[in-house]
Order: C-alpha cells, then structure tokens, then sequence
C-alpha cells in the first residue's frame, strides 16, 4: 500500500479535535470556549481566561476571588529551583533558563512507580503561577538582584511587574500586561501547543508536556518573532525610514518580523488590542517604540501590497507585543518568555485535555530515502560524505529561520 503524502508542517491537516480554542483565519476570529477575544480583551482578566480554560466556565466573583488568592500564593518556587537559578551563567539565554526551571519544578514533588508526576487540574494552577515568578527572578538575578516573592494582595500581572522591579506598577502598566496575558493564553494547535500533546500522549506528566512546550515556543519561527520585531524597530531609529528599511528587506528576500501569520489571512484580532495598549501605555512612559511601530505597519502594508499582490500579509499578535513590553520595561531576549507565562495556560489546558480522551500520537512518514540494497564490507565502503551532508542541512536550518 502506498504512503500517505501529507503537506509539509501540516497546513490544513486535521489531526485532533479541542473545546478550548479556534482560530477562523479567514475572517479573523479567535475565540476560547465560545467567546470572542475582543470580549474577553475588553472584559475580563487572566485569571478569569485560566479558569475557563481550565474548569469550562468564567468564575463566579467568589471563585474569582479564591483564585486571585491562590495563584499568589502558589507562586513562591521551591529552593531547589532558585538554587538552580542562582547557579546558572547571567550570560545564559532567558528561554533556556526557563525551561531548566520549569523542568526543576517537579523534583520536589512525589512521583508515581513509573516516575510521573500528579498532573490535573490541581497541579496546573501552581505551573501557571510558578512561571511567572521563575521569569521575574530570573530577570532579577541577571541584574545581580535578589528575586523577590509574590504578594498575596496583587492580581497576577500587577505580581509579574512588582516581581521584577520591587515597585507596584501603575494601573495602565498592570491592564496593558493583563490584557497581553489575556490574549496570548491560548491559539488552538499551534507548534509548541502541539508539542505539548504529543509528550501527553505518552502518558508522560504535565511538567514533562510543559518543558517540551517551552522548548519549541523558543524556535524563531513560534515565539522569537517579538524580539525580531524589536529589532527592526531599533534599526528604523525614525518614523520616515521605515519604507525604506521595508523595500530594503525585500530587496534581499528578507520578511518583516510581525507581519504575516499562517492562519488569519486578515489583520490578527489580537493586535487590535495590543496596538490599544501599547499606545496609551508609550503616552504614559514618552515612548518613541509605539510610533515607530506605527510607521513600520504602515509602510509594511504599503510596500507588500505593491511587492505581493496576491498574499494578504498583516500584523500579527508579535507586531505590537514589541512595543508593548519594551515599554513596560522588560528587555527583548526576554519577550518569548512573558509569552510563555500566558501560553502555560493554554498549554496546560491542553495537556489535560489530551489525558481525558488520550491517543498515542504516532504519524507516519513517506520514505524518500534510498532502496534496499547490500551490506557493504568495512574494507570496500567508500569515504563517507556525511559532514557534506550535515554542512548542507545546517545551512538550510538557517536559511528557514529568517
């Protein structure tokens, strides 16, 4: 029997079925359980949006309320896991530091005869928690400051902020990050998403599921893309040389960082309120990075419209994050990791969702590779032009990630 051909990266290939998001690319809709996410951007906070993706349903106040306080309190991390922070390189990379972290969290935890960890509901909360804490004080330690403990009156964004800077942030700083984490906690399958459901159906634990995750959200293509956008905003320098640093881009086959998204062939809906925010947080700060963000879009729009005609390229949810968090003070090697401190959420829901109906995950692939033939002797095997072969993947593996 023949092989079954797939398309390369899976595009518009179903491969399972979820109740906790969808993304409708063409029109430019993403919604978690059934709501929109312009009502829950303009309504509701993170640890609303974890709940409903956790137990189905937006709290009641009450709920609400015991969730404010048990997420506070469930963020201090183990010494174990500060120990390890405190002996890593300061010159490390943020998202490597983030997943040797998450992975040290479950040293402290009873395991089962097959070594696996508790993994429902009861211990997602405390991952969702714990990774933001482990970000702060990361950030904090690389400062050659000590980390500092979550509060127990503050709401989970406003701890992330006071986490990293020992201050209480203002009430625009505090919804700007709010409303990030609101929109970032969930996109339906996405690669790291994806990830996470294949170590799941192993059987292996949620801190295992969730490692996998953070790992493939650091891939450039996945969640590097904030940082790339930062830096094409610092190459601008002014608002009237964005055109030209565009038309330059493409003129050597580059993409501009933040435009552009595999599933939603009109604006990102995400970016409507990331765009909101980064605005009125860069009047409060007297920011230049929102300006140029504009600039950039505009003269984005333009020159791709011109260039490619018949592809429909616009900001994605990267775009305005760049701005946005640069503004609140945090440093773009670290941009991917805020991304995971909301995308935990959704991971972590989907890690749940896969042990309740659980299949092991095991595609197959179509053998392109050569026929059957013989064994060669030791002494009649030709030299080997294996590094050849291996200079030339390499090469290609960078070539894509641009």
């Amino acid at each position: 029997m023949p092989s079954t051909v797939v398309n390369p990266g899976l595009e518009g290939v179903v491969v399972g079925e979820t109740v906790l998001s969808n993304v409708e690319g063409q029109i430019g809709r993403l919604t978690y359980r059934g709501y929109d996410i312009h009502d829950l951007a303009s309504n509701v906070g993170f640890e609303e949006v974890v709940h409903l993706l956790f137990y189905g349903a937006l709290p009641a106040q009450a709920e609400l309320e015991a969730l404010h306080r048990s997420l506070a309190a469930q963020g201090a991390l183990p010494e174990s896991t500060l120990a390890i922070l405190r002996a890593i390189p300061r010159d490390a990379w943020p998202m490597d530091v983030l997943r040797t972290a998450i992975s040290s969290l479950s040293h402290v935890l009873p395991n089962d005869p097959t070594g696996a960890h508790a993994s429902g509901v009861d211990a997602a909360f405390p991952l969702v928690a714990k990774t933001s804490t482990i970000v702060a004080a990361w950030d904090r330690l690389r400062r050659g400051l000590d980390p500092i403990a979550p509060r127990p009156d503050l709401k989970h964004a406003a701890n992330f902020l006071y986490m990293r800077t020992g201050e209480e942030p203002t009430p625009e700083q505090e919804r700007a990050l709010d409303t990030y984490f609101v929109l970032l906690a969930d996109h339906s399958f996405n690669a790291s998403t994806f990830a996470a459901r294949v170590v799941a159906s192993t059987n292996a634990d949620l801190y295992c599921a969730v490692t996998a995750a953070v790992a493939t959200l650091t891939g450039q293509l996945h969640g590097g893309a904030p940082s790339g956008v930062m830096d094409t905003l610092e190459a601008i320098v002014e608002p009237d040389r964005a055109e030209g640093y565009v038309r330059d881009l493409l003129a050597r086959g580059k993409r501009v960082m933040g435009i552009g998204h595999r599933e939603y062939k009109i604006r990102d809906p995400r970016a409507q309120h990331l765009d909101a925010e980064a605005k009125e947080l860069a009047q409060q700060v007297d920011s230049r990075w929102y300006e140029l963000a504009v600039a950039l879009e505009q003269a984005s729009n333009k020159v791709l419209q011109e260039a490619k005609p018949d592809r429909k390229l616009y900001a994605n949810v990267d775009f305005y994050t760049a701005p946005l968090l640069a503004d609140l003070g945090l440093p773009k090697d670290e941009f991917t990791c805020v991304f995971a401190c909301s995308r935990v959420a959704g991971w972590s829901a989907h890690v749940l969702e896969q042990y309740s109906h659980n299949r092991l995950i095991r595609p197959q692939a179509t053998y392109v590779g050569p026929q059957i033939h013989a064994l060669e002797p030791l002494a009649q095997r030709a030299a080997s032009n294996g590094q050849a072969t291996l200079r030339r993947s390499s090469r290609a593996r960078d070539s894509s990630s641009g």
